[in-house]
């Protein structure tokens, strides 16, 4: 449900006053089809703060995993300014761009992306050992309790339910706490319940740690649970203003 002025968190208000830890400015982001140029992302212009909830949606295919992975230097644009945590992305080589998003940005995606040789633990356990961070394994063994998931940590992928596994991707982008998470259609592949359970869990842990929350979906309930709902139509970012929107402001 969308936070009204008189009754946001305080850490929120707070971050206001700092700067956007993303910023587009006039992005277009074009690729070739059939001898011509096809626009994706037009003009795109947007600033998100520290804490801050913000949900993109759209028909499938309008672009926005694309636009998503602008916003993490995935992607590069053809025109425009994309700046992440302070850093211009468009003045960044590849690797640099990678060095950012190390500890400070985390992802979520619809099909998990767990390794399916590893457990439960294993896949938490890869990104603090790739960063080398101290006390790894009991950070990674909070993190599973955290997602309810202690007693799995032995169970690789394929023993785990969509849910379940889902729940260990949460784990995994979170467990390095980061300051920005990209999550581009985290419930896309659940069922009506074990998706609410796993918004609740994302809405959860994003205010718990606060985190930057970045989301693409097409269940504009989960959307309109965001802070803000920024529509991407014919490449053009449009915020979205619902019957509901209204009502909580």
């Amino acid at each position: 449900m969308k936070t009204s002025p008189d009754t946001q968190p305080s850490q929120f208000i707070d971050a206001l006053m700092e700067p956007a830890v993303i910023q587009l400015h006039d992005v277009h982001y074009q690729v070739p089809s059939d001898h011509q140029v096809l626009d994706i992302i037009k003009a795109c212009s947007l600033a998100v703060q520290p804490q801050e909830t913000v949900a993109i949606v759209g028909r499938s295919g309008s672009g926005k995993s694309t636009l998503l992975s602008l916003m993490a230097g995935l992607e590069t644009p053809s025109s425009g300014d994309i700046s992440l945590l302070g850093q211009n992305l468009c003045h960044l080589n590849e690797d640099q761009r990678a060095r950012l998003r190390a500890r400070q940005v985390g992802f979520i995606f619809q099909n998990f992306q767990l390794m399916p040789s590893m457990s439960a633990l294993e896949n938490i356990l890869m990104p603090l050992e790739l960063f080398q961070i101290a006390d790894a394994e009991p950070k990674a063994r909070q993190a599973l309790k955290r997602v309810g998931l202690a007693a799995r940590a032995n169970h690789r992928p394929a023993e785990l339910s969509g849910g379940e596994q889902q729940r260990v991707a949460i784990a995994r982008a979170f467990v390095t706490e980061p300051k920005v998470l990209f999550a581009d259609e985290p419930t896309g592949n659940l069922d009506e319940e074990t998706a609410k359970q796993v918004e609740d869990l994302l809405f959860e842990l994003n205010q718990t740690l606060n985190t930057t929350l970045i989301l693409v979906t097409h269940d504009l309930d989960f959307a309109h649970r965001c802070q803000r709902t920024l529509h991407l139509q014919h490449g053009h970012l449009v915020e979205q203003h619902s019957e509901q929107d209204a009502g909580d402001e």
